[in-house]
């Protein structure tokens, strides 16, 4: 009998656990349903569960992430002994956007009679992330002409086939392939070949250096969309996608982004959707968290339905 990959891969390994203070206010419940990628949660029941690559792109773990005390407290699975749980600690705080002081936001909101109630709605409503810029890149060439839904089914059984499968919390959870076992993989079911190519091209792209975190978040933004535009498979809007949800970044400009061109137009009283310039004028009373302010109009505003604050 052939078994089941995804079994193979379940490895029992000690826990690690590791604290992080939110400074400001942070919503664990806000972040777990937060759709991102192929995440659409739909319950929460007190645990976010995590499994991915680390930014080394090597070592990959589960975290489950409970609150305790006013702190987030993380359980980590599947690291090797002796590994870096600091590593484990700052990019799930990146991830979730523990790694900003959230209190500057929140004072920017409020002066803003646009944003303020939004955030009123949504309390402790952070960007949650993609769990790095790699994983964003091989989800845009994935997901390119299909739905979210289909595109999360095909990436989760991606990634239970390829990948490995943690027990997180009491689930099983499986974490995207690593590059170097990406371009291992010829093809896998539901995944058409020029994407499975596309795919090869990220994995090359990662093992280069392109994904650096660093790098991405404070290059010139003209600079890494070139950089990363000239993987195949990576446009316009796919490089965007990636240096605004990945990077950590809170306060890059704001244009371009017709979902919240249409938002910032009604909300904001305008003649139609913002144009760049609206939303470029407009986003300089966001500064410096641009980037958040965007994020939550888009994934919060429909939670604010009497428009009696639109500005002028």
């Amino acid at each position: 009998m052939r078994s089941d990959p995804s079994v193979r891969r379940r490895i029992l390994v000690p826990m690690t656990t590791f604290r992080i203070t939110p400074r400001g206010t942070f919503s664990l419940a806000e972040a777990a349903m937060f759709g991102v990628g192929h995440r659409a949660e739909s319950t929460f029941d007190g645990t976010m569960r995590l499994a991915f690559s680390l930014d080394d792109l090597s070592t990959q773990v589960g975290v489950a992430l409970t609150e305790a005390d006013g702190d987030i407290v993380g359980e980590v699975s599947g690291l090797p002994p002796g590994g870096d749980v600091e590593a484990v600690r700052a990019q799930v705080a990146r991830i979730v956007s523990l790694d900003h002081d959230a209190t500057g936001y929140e004072g920017v909101a409020a002066a803003d009679p646009v944003v303020a109630p939004v955030l009123a709605a949504a309390p402790g409503l952070r960007p949650v992330l993609f769990h790095s810029p790699y994983e964003a890149a091989a989800w845009s060439v994935l997901s390119l002409r299909w739905g979210r839904r289909q595109a999360a089914a095909v990436r989760e059984r991606f990634a239970r086939e390829h990948g490995r499968v943690l027990d997180v919390a009491g689930q099983q959870v499986a974490a995207f392939p690593t590059p170097a076992r990406l371009l291992e993989i010829e093809s896998s079911r539901g995944v058409p070949e020029v994407k499975m190519q596309r795919l090869h091209g990220v994995a090359k792209a990662a093992l280069a250096g392109t994904f650096d975190v660093a790098t991405l978040r404070d290059a010139d933004q003209a600079d890494a969309d070139a950089a990363l535009q000239a993987i195949p498979g990576i446009g316009p809007f796919s490089s965007a996608l990636i240096r605004f949800r990945a990077t950590g970044a809170a306060d890059l400009a704001v244009d371009r982004e017709r979902n919240l061109a249409e938002i910032v137009g009604e909300r904001y009283g305008l003649d139609g959707p913002a144009t760049d310039d609206d939303l470029v004028r407009l986003a300089e009373g966001w500064r410096p968290f641009r980037t958040w302010v965007a994020v939550l109009l888009r994934a919060a505003s429909g939670r604010v339905t009497d428009h009696s604050g639109k500005a002028a």
